[in-house]
C-alpha cells in the first residue's frame, strides 16, 4: 500500500459543507480560472497576429525581388523571367512558392467619385489561397486566360468600392498617366476587405498582361517576384538563401522591414503575453500555498498523531503534496473545458465584435496552438507541484506535542 496516496485520499475527502471542503474548492476554482484565462488568452493572441500576418501577406509576400532601381515612384524597371532564380525557385532551401506580379498607377472614375489606385498585375502563376478569408463578394479576376478576357477583370477592395459607389458586375474606367492619357475599360468580379487601410484604399487587382502592355513589355517581362518560405520563423535564413541566388543587379526586400510598425506591434503584443502569463501563474501558485497551508494548519492535530506513530516528515509531505496535486488535477480539468468551450464559441459563433478601423479584424479571431496548450498544462503542475513541494517544508517544524494539544 501507498501510504502517502492512501492518507491523501482520506484527507482529500472532507465531508461536505466543511471548512477544509470549501477551502479544497476555492484552490480548484484558482486554478481552473488561471488556466482558462490563459488558454483563452493565447488563442486569441496567436489567432489575432495570424490573422494579420495573412492580411499582410495578402499583398506583402515574405520575400519581394525587383531591379535595383534608384526609382522611387511605382513606375518598375522591367525584371526577366528567364532568371535562374525564378526558373529554379523550387531548389532554393526554404522557399515554397514564387510568383510574378508588377504594379502600375492609375486612377479610377465614375460619374461622381475618383480615385488613386495601383493596380497589381498578376499571372497564371498567383496564389488566390490567401483571399479565401478577405473576399467578401464576386470572385477573383480570371488572369493568363488565353483568350485574354481575364485583362479586364478588377478586384477592387470594399473601401474602393463604397468610395466608388460600385459593386460586382459594374464596368469602370481605369485611366494611366501618360502622354496621351490611356484608359481602359474594367469589370469589377470582385471585392476584398482586409481593414489595413493601407493596403485596402490603395490596391487593385487585375491581370499582368495590361501592365505588361502598357509598359510596352514582352511576356517575360514582370515589375518583381513574390516569394513565400516554408517556416515563417525561419525568414532570415531563407531570406539569405535566395539573396544567394540572386543576380547583383537584383534588390530583396523583407515583408518585416516592408510593413515594420505592423510587426513591431506584434512583437508588443508578445511582450505583454510573457508579463501576463507570469502574473497569472504566481497569482494561482499563491492561491495554492495558502489553500496547502489552511489545510496544513487544519490537518495539525493529524500531522502530530503521524509523527507519533513514527511517520517521518517526508511521508507527510508527501500527503499534503499529493492532495495539492489532486486539487491541480481537477483545476486543470476544468479549466481547459472553460477554456475550450469558450475558445469554441467564439471561433464558432463570433461572439464578441471588433472595431476593424482600429483592430483591422471585426471579431477576436482564434487560433488552436495545442503545442502551447500543452505546455501550459505542463507548466502550471510542474510550477505548482515546486510551490507546493517547498511550502510543505513547514511540516518539518510541527512538534507532535504541542501538535496533538493544538486547539482549531
Amino acid at each position: 500500500m501507498n501510504v502517502p496516496v492512501f492518507l491523501a485520499r482520506k484527507v482529500r475527502h472532507a465531508p461536505e459543507g466543511s471548512f477544509s471542503a470549501t477551502v479544497t474548492r476555492v484552490g480548484i476554482a484558482s486554478i481552473a480560472l488561471g488556466l482558462a484565462i490563459l488558454i483563452v488568452a493565447f488563442a486569441v493572441l496567436f489567432g489575432y497576429k495570424r490573422t494579420i500576418e495573412q492580411k499582410i501577406f495578402l499583398f506583402g509576400a515574405h520575400l519581394q525581388v525587383s531591379k535595383f532601381t534608384n526609382n522611387a515612384s511605382y513606375e518598375e524597371t522591367a525584371l526577366s523571367l528567364k532568371t535562374t532564380l525564378y526558373q529554379d525557385s523550387t531548389k532554393i532551401p526554404g522557399v515554397r512558392h514564387i510568383q510574378a506580379v508588377a504594379l502600375k498607377a492609375g486612377i479610377l472614375k465614375t460619374p461622381e467619385e475618383l480615385t488613386g489606385v495601383i493596380l497589381k498585375g498578376v499571372g497564371k502563376d498567383y496564389d488566390w489561397n490567401l483571399f479565401k478569408e478577405s473576399l467578401v463578394a464576386g470572385t477573383v479576376p480570371v488572369v493568363g486566360a488565353d483568350t485574354g478576357s481575364g485583362s479586364t477583370q478588377l478586384l477592387l477592395s470594399q473601401l474602393m468600392a463604397n468610395q466608388l459607389k460600385v459593386k460586382v458586375g459594374d464596368a469602370v474606367p481605369l485611366y494611366f498617366l501618360g502622354n496621351p492619357p490611356r484608359a481602359r475599360k474594367m469589370t469589377v468580379v470582385g471585392i476584398y476587405e482586409t481593414g489595413l487601410e493601407e493596403v485596402d484604399k490603395t490596391i487593385a487587382l487585375g491581370d499582368i498582361r495590361l501592365v505588361q502592355k502598357l509598359n510596352r513589355w514582352g511576356p517575360d517581362s514582370v515589375g518583381s517576384y513574390e516569394i513565400y518560405v516554408n517556416d515563417f520563423n525561419q525568414l532570415n535564413l531563407t531570406a539569405n538563401n535566395v539573396f544567394q541566388a540572386m543576380a547583383p543587379d537584383m534588390r530583396l526586400t523583407r515583408v518585416t522591414d516592408q510593413y515594420r510598425p505592423l510587426f513591431d506591434w506584434m512583437l508588443l503584443l508578445d511582450r505583454n503575453m510573457v508579463i501576463l502569463l507570469a502574473l497569472i501563474t504566481f497569482v494561482a501558485s499563491f492561491n495554492m500555498v495558502s489553500v496547502l497551508l489552511v489545510l496544513m494548519m487544519e490537518r495539525t492535530p493529524m500531522i502530530g498523531l503521524l509523527k507519533a506513530l513514527g511517520g517521518n516528515n517526508a511521508l507527510i509531505r508527501r500527503m499534503f503534496v499529493f492532495v495539492g496535486l489532486n486539487m491541480v488535477g481537477w483545476g486543470l480539468l476544468i479549466g481547459n473545458l472553460v477554456g475550450f468551450g469558450l475558445c469554441f464559441a467564439q471561433e464558432r459563433f463570433k461572439l464578441i465584435p471588433l472595431d476593424p478601423k482600429n483592430y483591422f479584424v471585426s471579431y477576436v479571431p482564434i487560433a488552436w496552438d495545442w503545442k502551447t496548450i500543452l505546455a501550459l498544462n505542463g507548466a502550471t503542475v510542474i510550477m505548482i507541484g515546486l510551490v507546493l513541494w517547498l511550502s510543505t517544508i513547514l511540516i518539518n517544524r510541527i512538534q507532535p506535542v504541542k501538535a496533538l494539544a493544538f486547539k482549531k
